[in-house]
């Protein structure tokens, strides 16, 4: 990461609140502690609290430091992200058991303004959105930011109305698991206008009041921004913080360690509150969701040989966070950091000695000769590609319909992600040049040999055009006020830069028309009778949107 100041705090230097005292073993494992500090040092967080909870005591230690030196505490503030899920959760399950509302409630009945999508006679009701078995994608497809660092930010109800009142259900409700931000979204929406308050407001009657939770919340506040982390991004860049606007009960509140620890134990039933009964409700498995694991209101149960654990995590642009418990309520962790990279292993495997530790992998710098090397596209699939390019001196992995994650150095030739356990080497033919990757992911290494082409989202190839031929598409073009295409070339790459967002690769059909690996889009270029290239088109959703190049 750069512009990071990377000193440390070990778990016995570290503010160490709760039960835990000097003349005490520390709660937090030594282990854990140790990888805590090896993330540090190689700057993947730049500052992380961890929240142990172990037969009754408990501790807060903190690790690394912050923009102004000093060290993370249990006051310092970090948004949350999904774990704000088992919050919204816990509102239903306390309506529940008010019986104020049910499970079976249509998500129609609390909005009656609102057009929700059924299919073959099944409504989705709050029940299946807690348990994402909605049939409602993960995002909205009108999720369309003006300003990526802070995505959802412009996304009103409004617009969330009008995605619903026009989108078709793919499957029944309760016929699938997908993991929907969209559909905690609208649970959070339909809940709030049952009871006439807004997400910030009952969430704290409800929720944060009984609990004694005092800084979490919504709203980034002057007190709330003063004892904020500092937020950092995927390739450790600063990061803004999120609104999450008509979307809060998927992911909008920050939180401390402090209000996390009671969080915890009143989950683990270590803290007796009005709320058990309602968290137990939530925390109940109700669902298969493939690979032994289950899933209940928001929370996941995660089933291994040496224990299960029950758990969630969140990521926002600048922020991770994980909280997880054994059934038993004997142990539990919260994990907090101000860096977008997946902190759950550390969470498994500080609540069951038998899962391995995470690897902790240190980033170098490589040549820009050593990155073009890797660039290509790498078949997995027949119907799954991995596309690798780079940006600047950052080099990228998509793969067939899913967003570029960035990759980091390790060696010549070997990779590593920071926002999941993945690991890539690029292996070398006869000729010296790289001809296949090897995906290390989930215990399972598949190889995955180099192709000339890409593939779009309908299945076609990629064709190659002449370099020269795609400096003609080089320009700006305008979509709208203060909205605007780039196009560029790199390492004879076409890229596309959409206002607010990345710069991503766009590959050849034929001669100006183009598409997307990332998101099922294409592109086509209209030349004037000169010959010219004069607009873009934007393809996608079943719209086209035109924009025209300027001087």
């Amino acid at each position: 990461m750069k512009s990071v100041t990377r000193l440390i705090l070990g778990a016995a230097l570290a503010a160490a609140l709760g039960t835990a005292t000097a003349a005490e073993a520390p709660v937090l494992p030594a282990r854990i502690a140790q990888v805590a500090e090896q993330y540090v040092e190689a700057g993947t967080y730049p500052a992380m609290v961890v929240v142990m909870v172990d037969d009754g005591r408990s501790q807060i230690a903190g690790f690394g430091r912050l923009a102004d030196g000093r060290a993370p505490d249990g006051e310092t503030m970090f948004e949350i992200g999904s774990v704000t899920k088992t919050f919204t959760a816990l509102l239903l399950a306390e309506a529940v058991q008010a019986k104020a509302l049910s499970l079976d409630t249509p998500v129609a009945d609390l909005l009656p303004d609102f057009s929700i999508p059924a299919r073959h006679g099944k409504s989705i009701t709050l029940g299946l959105l807690a348990e994402q078995f909605s049939g409602l994608p993960r995002l909205p497809g009108n999720l369309q930011p003006a300003d990526l660092g802070n995505p959802y930010a412009d996304y009103s109800r409004d617009r969330l109305k009008a995605f619903l009142a026009g989108y078709q259900l793919p499957r029944d409700p309760g016929a699938a698991y997908e993991y929907s931000n969209l559909g905690f979204g609208l649970l959070g929406d339909a809940l709030t206008r049952h009871a006439g308050l807004s997400y910030a407001e009952l969430v704290r009657r409800e929720v944060l009041a009984p609990l004694g939770m005092r800084s979490t919340g919504t709203g980034l506040t002057p007190a709330v921004r003063a004892r904020l982390a500092p937020g950092h991004d995927e390739v450790g860049q600063a990061a803004r913080h999120w609104d999450f606007g008509a979307l809060a009960g998927a992911g909008g509140l920050l939180s401390d360690g402090d209000d996390m620890l009671r969080y915890l134990q009143a989950s683990m039933g270590q803290l007796q509150t009005p709320l058990a009964a309602a968290m137990r409700l939530a925390q109940a498995p109700r669902r298969d969701i493939g690979g032994g694991d289950h899933i209940g209101l928001a929370w996941m149960t995660h089933h291994t040989a040496g224990g299960d654990v029950i758990w969630h995590n969140g990521e926002t642009g600048g922020y991770s966070s994980f909280i997880g418990f054994t059934p038993d309520g004997r142990r539990g962790v919260v994990i907090l950091t101000n860096a977008t990279s997946a902190p759950q292993e550390l969470g498994f495997a500080a609540l069951l000695p038998s899962a391995p530790l995470p690897v902790v992998h240190k980033a170098i710098a490589l040549s820009g000769a050593q990155l073009d090397a890797c660039v290509g596209q790498y078949r997995l699939a027949p119907d799954f590609a991995l596309t690798v390019f780079r940006r600047a001196d950052q080099l990228f992995v998509q793969g067939t319909g899913q967003g570029a994650i960035p990759l980091f150095a390790s060696a010549p030739g070997v990779f590593f992600a920071r926002i999941a356990p993945i690991t890539i080497d690029f292996g070398r033919g006869a000729d010296g040049k790289v001809d296949a990757l090897t995906l290390h992911q989930g215990g399972r290494d598949r190889r995955a040999p180099r192709t000339d082409s890409a593939r779009a989202a309908d299945g076609t190839s990629s064709v190659r055009l002449d370099p020269a031929l795609l400096h003609d598409y080089v320009g700006r073009y305008v979509l709208g006020a203060g909205v605007e295409f780039a196009v560029t070339v790199v390492h004879d790459q076409l890229y596309v830069q959409l206002t607010g967002q990345a710069a991503y690769p766009v590959y050849a059909k034929a001669k100006d028309h183009f598409f997307y690996t990332m998101v099922d889009a294409q592109l086509g270029f209209e030349r004037d009778p000169a010959g010219k290239v004069e607009a873009l088109v934007l393809h996608q959703n079943g719209t086209d949107q035109r924009a025209s190049r300027q001087p």
